[in-house]
C-alpha cells in the first residue's frame, strides 16, 4: 500500500514512484515530534519560573510519590479540594499538579501530584517524566503513598524506594502514608523505615491526622518567635497567619498591639521583619 500511494517522482524522465506514502508519514512523524519536543522546553522553563518562585517564597513543598494506583491523587483532591484526574489504570497521573495545602493552625504549604512508579521504570520513560520528577527534586517532605490493600505492596514499596534512590532523592525527609486501611490485605505489616500512618483517604477524621502529623513534622524544624505588632502592620499580621505556624495571637489595649507567638522557619524571609 506505500508503494500503490505513493507520489510520482518529479522532473524529467523519472520513472517509477517517488515520494512513498511511508516516507511521507515518516517525515510528518518526524515534524510532530519536534513540534513536543519544543512545547516540552517551554512548559519545563515555565515550571522552572513557578519553582524559583516558590524558592524565593520559602513555600514549605510536599510531593506525593508511590506506585501507580496506590491513591495519591484521591488523597491530593481531598486534601486540596483540587480536580486531579482519578482512574484506576496505570498512569492515571502524568502531568504534576500542584495547589496549595492549609495544615490544622493555617499554615500554608505547597502540595504537589506526582506519576505513579512503576518497576523496572525505562530510562526513556524517566526522562518523558522529567517535569513531574523536578517537583519532587525540590520537595521538603516526601509523602509516600502505599497501597496496603495489595498483595505486592511490600514490593511496591521498595521498589518506590529503589527509584528515589536511583534519582538521588533518598535525602529528603519521608512519611510513609498507608492508603486503603478499610480493605487492608491480611497480611499486612508496616515496614516503612521513616515515620507512617494508616489512613483512608476517603475519611475526613483520617486526613485531618495526616495534616497534624504534616505538621507536627514541620513544627520540629522551626524556631520558635514572639513579636508584638502595632494595629498598623495588618498585612505583616495576616503573614504571620499564613507563613508560619501562629500559636496564640492576643491584643493588648493599653500599648495598642497584637502579641504573637508561634514558630517559623528559619530562612524565611518574614523572619528578618520581625525581628
Amino acid at each position: 500500500k506505500g508503494t500503490l500511494l505513493s507520489r510520482l517522482g518529479g522532473g524529467i524522465g523519472t520513472r517509477g514512484p517517488g515520494e512513498t506514502k511511508l516516507e511521507t508519514d515518516r517525515r510528518h512523524i518526524r515534524r510532530r515530534i519536534n513540534e513536543i519536543k519544543n512545547q516540552l522546553a517551554v512548559i519545563v522553563k515555565h515550571r522552572e519560573h513557578y519553582r524559583k518562585r516558590r524558592r524565593k517564597n520559602k513555600a514549605f513543598q510536599i510531593a506525593l510519590v508511590g506506585y501507580t494506583n496506590a491513591g495519591k491523587s484521591t488523597l491530593f483532591n481531598r486534601l486540596t479540594e483540587a480536580e486531579s484526574y482519578v482512574e484506576d489504570q496505570l498512569f492515571a497521573t502524568l502531568d504534576p499538579m500542584t495547589r496549595k495545602m492549609i495544615l490544622p493552625r493555617g499554615f500554608v504549604t505547597i502540595l504537589t501530584d506526582t506519576v505513579g512508579f512503576i518497576q523496572d521504570l525505562p530510562t526513556q520513560l524517566i526522562a518523558a517524566f522529567r517535569s513531574t520528577l523536578e517537583e519532587v527534586r525540590d520537595a521538603d517532605l516526601l509523602l509516600h503513598v502505599v497501597d496496603s490493600s495489595n498483595p505486592d505492596y511490600f514490593q511496591h514499596e521498595q521498589t518506590v524506594n529503589q527509584l528515589l534512590e536511583e534519582l538521588s532523592f533518598d535525602h529528603i525527609p519521608q512519611i510513609t502514608v498507608y492508603n486503603k486501611k478499610d480493605i487492608v490485605h491480611k497480611d499486612f505489616v508496616p515496614s516503612a523505615r521513616t515515620e507512617s500512618i494508616m489512613i483512608n483517604a476517603f475519611n475526613g477524621e483520617d486526613r485531618q491526622k495526616l495534616l497534624k502529623k504534616i505538621e507536627s513534622f514541620i513544627l520540629e524544624r522551626m524556631s520558635f518567635y514572639h513579636v508584638e505588632l502595632p494595629t498598623t502592620e495588618g498585612k505583616l499580621l495576616s503573614r504571620l497567619k499564613n507563613e508560619t505556624i501562629l500559636r496564640e495571637l492576643t491584643f493588648e489595649e493599653e500599648k495598642e498591639v497584637y502579641i504573637c507567638k508561634g514558630y517559623m522557619l528559619e530562612d524565611h524571609g518574614i523572619a528578618g521583619e520581625i525581628k
